[in-house]
């Protein structure tokens, strides 16, 4: 009996051999799938990943990493990944919430609590996460968001109606819905007007002058593409192509995107009353590159900005407002540490939006829970692996420490050279511009 005993107790002071990986996938209460990983190594730390925006009736799946690279970094390191699909396609904030908080759940009743749970996510689902953190920060010991639409849903909104408004205002003589979309139909033939003036433009130094100024009422910067060389200060050539090709996405989303939001709200969610242009250009990070156009053009600006001053204004459904702002506009409190990164050549969430929101958080007083890096890189959520992994890391570290370490430019790239010695990493000092039109809940 004693020799039974003393090999119990024994054996209770020895860690447990390592279980077998496991790979789980279910379907949640909501119809939301889930998928979770768990290595033979776990390292007792959960990462629940929020994807980004799928467009509505695409497949949905499950996803609990931003690519299979980072996928098999974490599992190497000893996370477990989770994640759901979220319950339904498109501006899917609403169920996203609680369908991530259900995954977490779920998680521990298979392989138990977590000693560390941390929230992550890229682009809409760098916007989930921050509202996890803003929300349900106590579940959390921390959160990285990735490429997010920081600046909230509402602003987000009302800045791709801004590029659009110009190109319908100053590109057409159209009057095309560009808003209140009853149906996908309406928002594609209005695209289906836009669109062809948009090309037309392009083939004249008066179109291509235009189109650089609807493209900085949207801040769309002048390197957008990982693969592309960036432009030349001065290259406002090759900076107004990568626009105008961007501006055709831009303008997609502001009609197809908007209907499917639209239908969720209950009405357009969007103004433009009371909006000064000639403001808005003066905040934008590309108004040398629009002034420098309009010169070589032989056209004025100031004319062009008095018929955007003087064309017909939108205005918005307070109750649309609402739904947005509950899905989601932020209050700039974190209630977890929060770390943010975000690309310099972002086009469709440009990096203003960072700047938004770190004026709500410094306006509410939480500067202690907020982070930000910058890679210096065209393209939406165009990170290596290692710089991803090594913002990880960062969080990581103030999540023990309790400290935030050195999230300088210098540190992370070291952190990323280390953690994917194969890649050229590039995070950078950068100060986003102010963002033209903020609207969080901290003020």
């Amino acid at each position: 009996m004693k020799l039974v005993l003393a090999t119990a107790l024994v054996a209770g002071l020895l860690p447990p051999a390592a279980a077998p990986p496991s790979h789980v996938e279910g379907v949640l209460p909501s119809g939301a799938a889930y998928v979770m990983d768990v290595p033979r190594n776990w390292n007792r730390t959960a990462l629940l990943y929020s994807h980004g925006y799928t467009a509505d009736g695409a497949p949905n799946p499950a996803q609990n990493a931003p690519s299979a690279a980072v996928r098999t970094a974490a599992l190497d390191r000893g996370y477990a990944l989770i994640g759901s699909s979220y319950a339904e396609t498109g501006w899917a904030v609403e169920h996203a919430l609680p369908d991530q908080l259900s995954t977490v759940d779920e998680f521990a009743k298979r392989f138990g609590k977590p000693r560390r749970t941390i929230a992550w996510g890229a682009s809409l689902g760098g916007m989930i996460t921050t509202g996890l953190a803003e929300r349900h920060g106590h579940r959390f010991d921390g959160a990285l968001a990735m490429c997010g639409v920081q600046a909230g849903a509402v602003a987000s909104w009302n800045s791709t109606l801004d590029a659009v408004f110009a190109v319908r205002t100053l590109l057409t003589t159209s009057t095309v819905p560009l808003v209140d979309l009853p149906d996908r139909a309406t928002a594609l033939a209005s695209a289906a007007e836009l669109v062809p003036a948009l090309d037309a433009a392009q083939a004249t130094a008066r179109g291509r002058a235009r189109i650089a100024l609807a493209s900085a009422l949207h801040n769309i910067p002048a390197w957008t593409t990982a693969s592309s060389p960036e432009p030349a200060p001065d290259d406002y050539d090759t900076a107004q192509r990568n626009q105008y090709e961007q501006l055709h996405n831009i303008v997609h989303t502001g009609l197809s995107g908007r209907q499917e939001a639209e239908t969720r709200a209950g009405g357009n969610m969007s103004w433009n009353t009371g909006v000064d242009y000639s403001r808005l250009l003066a905040r934008s990070a590309i108004r040398p590159e629009v002034e420098a156009l309009y010169a070589r053009a032989g056209l004025s600006l100031a004319e062009d900005l008095a018929t955007l001053a003087g064309a017909p204004r939108i205005s918005a459904d307070q109750g649309a407002v609402a739904y947005m702002t509950r899905n989601l506009t932020f209050t700039g409190r974190p209630r977890t540490p929060l770390l943010t990164i975000h690309t310099t050549g972002d086009a469709p969430v440009p990096v203003q939006g960072q700047r938004a929101y770190a004026d709500a958080v410094r306006d509410a007083g939480h500067e202690k829970s907020l982070r930000q890096a910058f890679v210096h890189r065209g393209g939406h959520c165009a990170f290596t692996t290692g710089e991803m992994m090594a913002a990880l890391a960062a969080l990581e570290e103030r999540v023990d420490t309790g400290r935030w370490p050195d999230t300088g430019p210098n540190a992370l790239n070291a952190a990323a050279a280390r953690l994917d010695p194969g890649a050229t990493h590039a995070y950078r000092v950068y100060r986003p511009a102010p963002h033209p039109r903020p609207f969080d809940l901290a003020r």
